[in-house]
């Protein structure tokens, strides 16, 4: 049995739920998000324990790591051929999706990067500067940058983090 009024408001409920699934459609088309998270290889040495802790930050937001331990001697030489130079190095040295990520870059610039795509080599965050992902102390944090890394070897700023705390 009908009662009166109810048509229509099944009717707007279908429609909010229609509108609702053509809103999500684009987020779960995008590619590399909708399964599991795009992947990520980290190279790194096996006592380094920020390294671990930026993989966390990682998987935490919906990536999907691998690391892989290996000799200090073999990850510079793994930096140098991904394309890092000395002055824009950290410890450890990832690759997602043609990128090179370098040191503790947020995942939410990885993300950015992945989406608009740009002609680059990757992105850096060179250091280790408290407060990056990974380096976190308390509540306190360096200013640092996220640069992008260009192809002829020359940086720009992606992202700038103020200090706090």
């Amino acid at each position: 049995m009908l009662v009166a009024g109810q048509e229509d408001e099944d009717d707007m409920f279908r429609l909010k739920v229609a509108a609702l699934v053509m809103l999500a459609a684009p987020l779960l088309a995008a590619p590399g998000w909708a399964d599991e998270g795009p992947k990520v290889l980290v190279t790194k040495t096996a006592t380094c324990g920020c390294c671990s802790a930026w993989v966390a930050h990682l998987k935490a937001a919906g990536y999907q790591v691998s690391a892989k331990n290996v000799s200090y001697g073999i990850l510079s030489k793994f930096k140098t051929k991904q394309g890092i130079k000395p002055n824009l190095a950290s410890c450890h040295t990832a690759t997602i999706s043609g990128y090179t990520i370098e040191g503790h870059v947020p995942a939410r610039e990885i993300r950015r990067l992945l989406e608009e795509k740009p002609d680059a080599i990757g992105l850096t965050v060179p250091g280790m500067p408290v407060g990056s992902p990974g380096m976190e102390v308390g509540n306190s944090r360096d200013a640092y940058d996220v640069l992008l890394i260009r192809r002829d070897g020359t940086t720009e700023v992606f992202a700038h983090y103020p200090a706090k705390g």
